[in-house]
């Protein structure tokens, strides 16, 4: 686990608050670390085919498996279509490299480091990929490639990146993501808000992460107070793909979140097998609402190696967004974009129809 940049003091990644701030962190950290990790184990715990168990193997060596226990109890044992272990499960599919188009690095972030750990591709907002360690292993990650082992390791290694944004007056806004941020503690992450904060021209601070999807435990009174207890303007961006994984502990989570104050987001990717029809991208949207989150972004998939049986093609895209617009209000809708290399920013898919029943009315 990398650590996280702040104070000129290293802090130890063990230590937390104390009380009941102490309790909640060894609560989401022990469901950390029940996660299954090897795919004999994923066929066993869920009552799949041994058939699957050759090829899971041989993937799980390309891309390790990572299912934390919170989100394996929303799968169906033995279920073959679930939407959840179709996410998690890897398939002999990932061995092929894809057609022309697909790589190791789909969005350009080789060329996009401005200092080590952080990378800049949009006006206004640096990323600092914070660590190489996720909760889950989603099989279609677009950064199943990249080289977290060249990522800064410690608050010192972490100066060169915040002192290029102390010294960039156009950026505005800092995204912590990773790998996924919140694998930090609450106090990692509110000595970095504050050395943050002290950037006279930053503005916002964003959080890209999947943990209060896969390990709603993780969204701790400590963790609203970290993200929302500085001058920055705080922002919590999810992932969740299918209406399943929003089961109560997860939506709760959201909404202790949203009443700390804290907007949040959701970026979805549109993937064959899991969500490519519009009743349940509907059922999707319904359930963040409900939740207090708003649908933000649906993802065409990224080019990565690996992932290609995942994609759904952008024109069927478009009419299940368009069938979206005909059946929930405008701020129900997320956005269709992808990822163009060199843009300023994701690229709308438009097209995908009219809305039905007048702008005024959605």
């Amino acid at each position: 686990m990398h650590a996280v940049p702040g104070s000129a003091a290293p802090v130890e990644p063990t230590s937390a608050p104390r009380g009941a701030g102490e309790e909640a962190e060894r609560t989401w950290r022990a469901e950390l670390r029940a996660a299954v990790r090897d795919p004999d184990a994923l066929i066993d715990r869920l009552g799949l085919p041994e058939a699957w168990r050759e090829g899971a193997r041989r993937s799980h060596r390309l891309f390790p498996v990572v299912a934390p226990e919170p989100l394996l109890a929303r799968i169906v044992p033995g279920a073959l279509d679930d939407p959840i272990l179709r996410q998690l499960l890897p398939l002999a599919e990932e061995e092929e490299r894809g057609p022309a188009g697909y790589s190791r690095d789909p969005v350009g972030e080789s060329g996009a480091e401005r200092a080590p750990g952080m990378l800049q591709k949009y006006p206004g907002r640096a990323l600092l990929i914070l660590s190489g360690v996720c909760a889950v292993s989603c099989r279609y990650c677009f950064r199943r490639h990249y080289p977290y082992d060249a990522a800064p390791a410690g608050p010192e290694a972490w100066e060169p990146a915040l002192r290029e944004i102390e010294g960039s007056p156009d950026l505005e806004e800092v995204i912590l993501s990773g790998g996924d941020p919140l694998i930090h503690s609450d106090r990692h992450l509110g000595a970095l808000a504050a050395r943050l904060a002290s950037i006279p021209h930053l503005r916002r601070l964003r959080v890209h992460t999947r943990l209060p999807i896969v390990i709603p435990a993780r969204v701790t009174a400590a963790l609203v107070e970290a993200l929302g207890g500085t001058r920055l303007a705080p922002t919590v961006v999810v992932h969740a793909n299918h209406p399943n994984e929003l089961d109560g502990a997860c939506c709760d989570a959201l909404t202790r979140l949203v009443r700390g104050g804290i907007p949040v987001l959701n970026q979805a990717v549109l993937l064959r097998g899991v969500n490519d029809d519009a009743a349940t991208l509907a059922a999707l949207s319904r359930r963040l609402l409900d939740a207090r989150a708003l649908p933000y972004y649906l993802h065409q998939l990224d080019p990565v190696e690996g992932a290609a049986h995942f994609e759904v093609p952008e024109e069927e895209g478009r009419r299940l967004v368009a069938a979206l617009r005909a059946e929930l209000p405008g701020y129900g809708v997320p956005t269709f974009v992808r990822e163009v290399v060199g843009e300023p920013s994701k690229v709308p898919i438009v097209g995908s129809g009219p809305a039905h029943g007048g702008e005024g009315a959605r």
